[in-house]
Parts: structure tokens; sequence; C-alpha cells
């Protein structure tokens, strides 16, 4: 007798499905939770993976699987990986090539494995049938796919003669539930990815939390790094566009891309100007942010070695950047109109920094630091007498770093 699934199950997985997609469930918990309530229901789920398009500066997609034996694994996958072998050879390609909602293989009887070489390394594992399914999150659907906007799925068992009509039926039932799980997770990761990459992740944090306000913000005591490159102007006239924004981008990951790794914020990108922070909290404190700062700087000097040694762009001028570093207190906020805010620091402490970089020309010295920074961080500075900076009354002592 083949088992008919309640529709009580199945309705206690849909409210399931709604109440924790409100409650703000992550995708690897949902995707693994609907599987184990699914088999709990009689729908024998034995492996499921659901791939989603999301916004990202360097992923398209992410993915979930889940399988009785591995658990959830997590994956992310790159711009370009669309163009792979075994994503061209797939069944979501050819699901989305013909704009089907839907494709089914009973591994079990061969259907497939032909076309589709994962099919025939699945039937390997043991799995006896094969569903996959399109979830759209837009309508019309072709606007979705051609956004990749939505979800895709597959569905494998393991069970004697596949998947049931009965637990197909309940499966397709309540994938459109998981799809509005998905939605909302997606939306708001999405949100997420956009404001960290246009705003920073702790500015992003805040004004996620509702400081969107003009003129809403903190003093914060910081260290503060401001660089900006050298010779941009002469070149901009000089290059064609592209090859001058390909060269400002290898600037910005030897500079913006050190910030990060060691820890600091950035705030802005100011044409070609750097301004990022490294804020004083938590252990160490201020020796702690200045510490970092440094090894961000000496990081920054490594990689942009590293570039002007690529042959590529041997044609090309070197790269060269000077940098300010400085520490103090600042106002940590929203500027600009009502209507346009940008979230960065002002104050004394950040016009600073600023005329600090431009010392660095003078100097002809590829960092220089503030009496204040350098006296907190244990590593080798090189006077540089008393110098008076624009804006600032009295003359400051500077010190350039070692390299």
């Amino acid at each position: 007798m083949v088992a008919v699934i309640e529709d009580a199950a199945i309705t206690a997985i849909s409210d399931w499905v709604i109440d924790s997609a409100l409650s703000g469930i992550d995708a690897d918990r949902l995707v693994r939770e609907f599987c184990e309530k699914l088999n709990q229901a009689g729908v024998p789920i034995a492996r499921a993976h659901v791939a989603c398009s999301f916004l990202h500066p360097m992923f398209r997609s992410f993915s979930v699987t889940w399988s009785r034996i591995r658990g959830v694994e997590r994956n992310r996958f790159a711009h370009a990986s669309s163009k792979t072998e075994a994503w061209l050879r797939s069944p979501f390609k050819a699901l989305l090539d013909g704009h089907q909602n839907e494709m089914r293989f009973r591994i079990h009887k061969k259907e497939g494995l032909n076309r589709f070489p994962v099919l025939g390394e699945f039937r390997e594992e043991g799995y006896t049938d094969y569903l996959t399914t399109a979830i759209a999150f837009t309508s019309p659907i072709e606007k979705s796919w051609s956004h990749m906007d939505g979800a895709l799925t597959s569905w494998l068992t393991d069970a004697p003669g596949g998947f049931t009509d009965s637990q197909l039926m309940a499966l397709c039932r309540l994938l459109p539930r998981l799809g509005a799980g998905l939605k909302m997770y997606v939306r708001e990761v999405t949100t997420h990815n956009v404001v960290s990459a246009y705003l920073g992740t702790h500015a992003g944090e805040r004004v996620l939390n509702g400081q969107v306000q003009l003129g809403a913000g903190e003093e914060i005591n910081a260290a503060i790094w401001y660089s900006d490159m050298r010779g941009s102007t002469a070149l901009a006239d000089q290059m064609p566009a592209r090859d001058f924004l390909a060269r400002l981008n290898r600037y910005f990951d030897c500079t913006a891309g050190a910030v990060l790794d060691h820890g600091g914020e950035v705030l802005r990108f100011i044409g070609d100007g750097v301004l990022a922070i490294f804020p004083i909290a938590g252990p160490g404190g201020e020796e702690r942010a200045t510490r970092m700062a440094v090894a961000a700087a000496r990081d920054s000097l490594a990689r942009l070695a590293r570039a002007n040694a690529d042959p590529a762009y041997a044609d090309e001028p070197p790269l060269a950047f000077g940098l300010g570093l400085h520490v103090g207190d600042v106002l940590y906020g929203n500027i600009g109109v009502p209507e346009r805010l940008e979230f960065s620091v002002v104050g004394h402490t950040a016009n600073e920094v600023a005329r600090l970089q431009d010392l660095s020309k003078t100097l002809d010295r590829p960092v220089v630091a503030s009496d204040s920074f350098s006296s907190l961080v244990q590593t080798e500075w090189e006077p540089m007498g008393s110098h008076r900076l624009r804006g600032v009354s009295e003359p400051q002592q500077v010190y350039a770093l070692h390299v």
C-alpha cells in the first residue's frame, strides 16, 4: 500500500517555514530543518541542494546542500563560475534554458544519464530519483531568470522505486513556501552586502540599525588613515579611461585592501584618496589600533611592490602613493543633506591626517605619522622634524615609517 502524506503534516511544515522566515532564520538552518521535517512527514529526502543568486561584489550566488550523511554544506560562487563545464552540463542550466519550472529524472530507470553526467554520479551513490525546480522571486518568471533572481533546487531520494506521486505532490506544495523563506533571507543578505560594499561594514550596520538622519553620529577615538595615489592627475589625462580605472583599482587593492585585511574600515574613496579608520575599542586600546594601522601600511607597501613587479603592467609608470597616519577624536556619523547622506568622520583630526599625507610629498616618504600616533607604536620611525600643517596653528613633530 502506498503511504499518503497527511494534509496536517504538510500544513504544519508550511506554517513552520513562514514562522521561521519571519523570525529571520538563516538559509542553512532553513534547508536543513525543512529536509528533516519532510522526512518525518514521510517524504524520503536523502539529499537536497538549493542555490540562490544575490548581489555581492565578489560572488554571484550561494548554495546550501543537505544530505543525511554529510549534513549541511555552504558554498559561494564567483561571477565567472557560470562558465564552468559542470554548470554548462547541469540540469539547472537546462531548466533555465528551457524556461521550465521543474524537471524529473528517474535515476533508477537511467533517465537523463546520457544528457547529464551528474545524474550518473548520483546513481552510483545509490540515489534513485531526482527532481529539480526553479522558484522565481519576481514576476514574470522570464524577467526573474534574466536577472537570476530566484532559487534553483534539486531533491534526491534513495528510496526503492524513487518518489511516489503522493510524496512529489507534498514536496511541490511546500516549495513555494520554502521559496518565500529563501527570498526573505536573500533580500536581507543582499541589503547587508550592498550597504557593506558602499558604506563599509560598521557604518552599514549603523545605518541598518536606524542611524539614517542628518547629523546622527557619535564622537569616537580612532587611528586614522589617509592615502593618495601619486601622479594620478597627469596619468588620467594620458591614459585611456578604462586603463586608468584598472590602474586605480590596483592601487585601491594595495591600500584599501590592506586596511580591510588588517581590521580597519574604509569610509570613503575621495577620487584616488582612501579615508579609513581603525576604531579604538576593546582590549589593547590605542596601542592595538595604531599597531593594526602600521601593519596595514607595511602590507600596502608590500602589495605595491608586487603590483609594480607584474610584467603585465611593465609599460606603465610604477604605482606610488603617500600615506598619513594620525590618532585622535573624530565625529563619526552622517553628513550631507537629508536626501543624500554619507557616513564619514569629521573634525580637526580628520583634517590633520590629510595634511600629513600632503606632507609626505614634500618629505619624499611613503608613510608619514604624527607624534601622537608614532608614540603609540613600537617600530622604526625616522624623525622628520617639526612642520607646520596647513590650517593647524602650532608646528607638529612628524615621523616617517622606516621601510
